[in-house]
């Protein structure tokens, strides 16, 4: 007999939410986290701590294809990458689950159908208490049900912003948003609507991360246990090489092994298809699940910019992470190729400057203090959709390390993105100028920002070319899934983690049909 009915492997927004789904099951589960619970403490809610100082960046070293060794922007966390996330719970379009050409490539389609993920997204927008307006978007895919939340309000700038975007003729939009937020009863809300949300750990708990509304729910049933600090090291199959008969872990500088019927991998897309790879067997000697030579490749991130504008009226808001833009998500009349989303970044403040020269010179182009700079400050997240790419890919060098090799992909796209943005700006009540985000913070290597990585083990239905199935079994093994977003056959151009939730519950469902 297995120890466990079901043993998963990371607890962020796919292994997290997946646990919650099937904790009323009754079923033995185990959850494994190679991290700790990630501390409450003020350093939390303290830029200095959090941007400058990488207090809450997981220790790990990856490689590039040179061998060249450099820190991934990683968090090994009880809740994983959604610690720190900024909770912008977007659904995938309609159109991005069929083919889309773009002018950098082709974006594949989906072996599944945006209406077959709908009432999961429904689900999981309820399990992630997500705010949002119905109808404001005008590439919004059809919903079965209103958000679970009213929008977050905008402050009177960010209003005045989507005031400006409208008389330009766009189409801004409450960004949906998922916090634990009552803002008709704000002595009672557990949200305070700080300036410490996005990229920040929430200190009172009120971001619906997968700790939080994922893992902690899950605890709450007696047949679900966690194991934090453990990393697991490899898989080992059966005689035959049909199912995995034990995960092999280390705790405490001690190896153990446990089985389970099922296994669950939800480490993150590199340290997912990085477990795999390691775990070869004489019957699987290129990796697990990996006969297709799929495991580690298309690896995806988003084609991204954070940019920093200028007001020429002070920005005093708070909470700035509310609003959105799509018009550009397709085509515009000017260009027919998708460029992707505009919205909003959790707003910087003084801590995240640096004070040298050469950067006192890029933030303060209209002799401007750099107190005057956070004052007027507007951040934009700009995001493209990054294309799979065999050659972009996860491979182990020959001591068993993490190698990632990628070459940006949609240049023109992302590029035109951010002449659209910066063509507003005088409209917007802004100085004709855009600062980068690595302008004014530490991180400088742009494949170490790993936060929307995607791709290297895409489902599908054909073994040849993908790794896993629909229902994301791999083809090879009977009994081992991966629910991360890992299974991404493309990225699209919005946030994945409200995607990787609704397919854990989707995932959910097919594996209790089949433990019952």
């Amino acid at each position: 007999m297995s120890d466990f009915d079901v043993i998963i492997i990371g607890t962020g927004a796919g292994g997290g939410t997946l646990a919650r789904h099937l904790a009323p099951s009754g079923k033995r589960i185990l959850l494994l986290e190679r991290g700790d619970w990630l501390p409450r403490e003020p350093g939390n809610w303290d830029a200095a701590d959090v941007f400058i100082e990488n207090r809450y960046v997981s220790p790990d070293t990856w490689y590039d294809p040179s061998g060249k060794a450099f820190q991934p922007q990683v968090h090994y966390y009880v809740g994983g990458a959604t610690k720190l996330y900024g909770a912008a719970l977007y659904r995938l379009r309609k159109e991005d689950f069929g083919e889309i050409r773009h002018h950098g490539g082709i974006s594949p389609a989906w072996p599944i159908s945006y209406e077959e993920m709908e009432p999961y997204y429904t689900k999981a927008e309820e399990m992630y208490a997500v705010h949002g307006a119905r109808g404001e978007d005008p590439t919004e895919p059809p919903a079965s049900a209103p958000y679970p939340f009213p929008a977050v309000s905008h402050e009177p700038r960010i209003q005045q912003l989507a005031d400006a975007f409208a008389s330009a003729g766009l189409h801004p939009f409450h960004a949906p948003c998922g916090v634990m937020l009552d803002e008709g009863n704000m002595p009672y809300s557990t949200c305070v609507r700080c300036s410490t949300c996005d990229g920040f750990p929430c200190l009172v708990h009120a971001k619906s991360d997968a700790e939080v509304l994922g893992v902690r729910p899950a605890l709450e049933h007696e047949n679900v246990r966690l194991l934090t600090n453990a990393e697991v090291l490899s898989l080992s199959t059966n005689p035959a090489g049909s199912a995995v008969s034990e995960v092999v872990l280390e705790r405490a500088g001690e190896r153990e092994t446990l089985s389970a019927d099922i296994v669950v991998v939800s480490c993150g897309a590199a340290n997912s298809a990085k477990l795999l790879l390691r775990s070869a067997t004489d019957k699987h000697p290129n990796g697990l699940a990996n006969g297709s030579d799929q495991v580690g490749r298309n690896y995806m991130f988003h084609n991204s910019q954070a940019v920093l504008a200028i007001s020429k009226e002070p920005n005093p808001t708070i909470f700035q992470k509310t609003l959105g833009v799509n018009d550009y998500y397709f085509a515009s009349d000017e260009w027919e190729f998708p460029m992707g989303n505009i919205q909003m970044v959790g707003k910087s403040v003084p801590a995240m400057y640096r004070g040298e020269k050469p950067k006192l010179t890029k933030l303060a182009p209209f002799g401007l203090s750099l107190k005057e700079v956070a004052e007027h400050a507007i951040d934009f997240w700009l995001s493209t959709e990054d294309l799979p790419q065999a050659e972009n890919r996860v491979s182990l060098d020959s001591a068993g390390r993490l190698t990632l090799a990628y070459k940006p992909t949609n240049d023109g796209a992302r590029d035109r993105l951010l002449q659209q943005l910066r063509s507003l700006l005088g409209h917007l009540g802004m100085h004709h100028h855009l600062i980068p985000r690595w302008a004014y913070l530490e991180n400088k290597i742009p494949v170490a920002g790993v936060a929307h990585q995607a791709g290297t083990c895409r489902f599908g239905s054909d073994p040849a070319s993908s790794v896993l199935n629909t229902d994301c079994k791999a083809h090879e093994l009977d009994n081992l899934y991966v629910v991360d977003t890992s299974f991404f056959p493309s990225i699209s151009a919005v946030n994945p983690a409200l995607t990787a939730m609704a397919n854990a519950v989707r995932v959910g469902e097919h594996l209790l049909e089949r433990l019952t």
